[in-house]
């Protein structure tokens, strides 16, 4: 198993305390072996992907539909060794049947129309007794997290779905209840061995100062290297950790609101996520 310590480091520059939790759940229910190939569906930018290869020697791949997307990624790991980045769609995975140990599905489900379809594929290319790892945003979320939309829902039963101010909703198909999200696992013929929710308590407007923000500034270079080694998701080596550094004085305040998170609420709470372990029959 990952040493939690090397897991707070590689997530030392998070500004997302969701994404710290979806890390520990990742690792926590994949342990990877060097002889393990491991799939990330899909891949985004590579922050797993980098994560995985900081620890282990396993074979990985990256898919991604969006090209621009996957160009990024090809930035930030394409250098890495053992790893294959591949620009192709969930519903066709352009790999054989029961090629992998474990496949990573974290915050992709809410995207894509048809869910049991995606996550049908997902078990072909799984091996017997392999492990697919699966994240979602809760439908029901905590107030603070996303205050626009969780006011537009409760008063106009609407929500902001695209652009800076869409928060939790950023281009989604829907969000989960955890009964939504266990019948779509089952229905795509997986064993449920775990289920996690976490992340009640946050810094208001966080979702949207850290992605409608703080992403945008990053992507653009305008921050100085230092500030911009801070707030990397790759360059978790590269922060020094001083506190003159505006990012890290930032990143204290962030871990501060963080402190009474736990790794799994009760069911009664409102959570930024819910996780399921599945696990392919053999």
């Amino acid at each position: 198993m990952v040493d939690p310590a090397i897991i707070a480091h590689m997530t030392r520059n998070e500004a997302d305390m969701a994404f710290k939790k979806r890390v520990q759940t990742i690792f926590e229910w994949i342990d990877p072996h060097d002889d393990d190939l491991i799939l990330d569906c899909a891949c985004g930018r590579g922050f797993y992907l980098n994560m995985f290869r900081y620890v282990s020697r396993c074979r990985l791949f990256g898919l991604e539909l969006d090209p621009e997307v996957v160009r990024k990624a090809q930035r930030n790991v394409g250098h890495l060794p053992s790893l294959l980045l591949t620009n192709a769609n969930i519903y066709a995975l352009p790999y054989p049947d029961d090629t992998f140990d474990a496949v990573i599905l974290s915050e992709i489900l809410e995207h894509i129309e048809r869910d049991v379809d995606g996550l049908r594929e997902v078990m072909r290319v799984l091996k017997p007794g392999g492990v697919v790892t699966i994240t979602v945003p809760n439908a029901n979320y905590p107030f603070w997290w996303d205050p626009i939309n969780k006011t537009l829902e409760t008063l106009f039963h609407t929500h902001i779905q695209r652009g800076p101010l869409a928060g939790i909703w950023a281009n989604h198909v829907r969000l989960y209840t955890r009964d939504q999200l266990r019948a779509s696992v089952l229905a795509a013929g997986f064993e449920i061995e775990e289920e996690r929710a976490f992340t009640h308590y946050s810094f208001p407007f966080i979702h949207n100062l850290v992605y409608g923000l703080g992403k945008p500034l990053l992507e653009s270079g305008v921050l100085p290297p230092a500030m911009a080694n801070a707030a990397d998701r790759t360059a978790f080596d590269r922060n020094d950790g001083s506190l003159l550094n505006p990012i890290n004085l930032g990143l204290k305040v962030l871990n501060f609101f963080d402190r009474g998170n736990v790794m799994n609420e009760p069911p009664e709470r409102s959570t930024v996520n819910l996780c399921v372990k599945g696990r392919k029959p053999r």
